[in-house]
């Protein structure tokens, strides 16, 4: 013979049923919120003040820049509107993964023959590269690169 389902059971039932899914969305949107900051920009008020003239200098140099990855080596080649090497004073760039910080990487480029190349070990899946460059003349050029490793 088996006992009754009474009324208590029920409540018990229900109770741990939802207290199981509450306990599991609060443990994933913890480690989301710890592992992803979302920050593009630390004031995005007054990173807009300026952004429409920013665009427009950093659309008029025209450059175009392609990474890609082999043999442990991060390669940017960064071409002007003509499809030559543009002419590129500084340049800074952070390799992370795109879901956390915990990854990021802030390499070290050399220049030659109109490659920026970094030695550096990426793990096989969706990179991001948040390049920033300044031209000969100063005007600032930041892109976000997707980069995918194949392992």
């Amino acid at each position: 013979m088996s006992k009754p389902l009474t009324g208590r059971k029920v409540l018990l039932i229900a109770v741990g049923a939802f207290g199981i899914i509450i306990a599991v969305n609060l443990f994933m949107a913890f480690k989301a919120i710890g592992t992803f900051p979302g920050l593009e920009v630390k004031n995005s008020y007054v990173a807009s003040q300026s952004f429409d003239a920013d665009r427009a200098a950093q659309e008029a140099l025209g450059w175009v820049v392609e990474p890609t990855y082999e043999n442990g080596v991060l390669s940017l080649v960064i071409r002007d509107r003509a499809g030559l090497p543009a002419r590129v004073a500084e340049l800074n760039a952070t390799v992370g993964r795109t879901t956390h910080v915990r990854d990021d990487i802030e390499p070290e480029f050399t220049y030659t023959g109109g490659l920026f190349m970094a030695p550096m070990t990426l793990d096989a899946g969706a990179w991001l590269i948040h390049l920033e460059a300044k031209a000969s003349d100063g005007t600032t050029f930041r892109q976000r690169l997707d980069l995918n490793v194949k392992g």
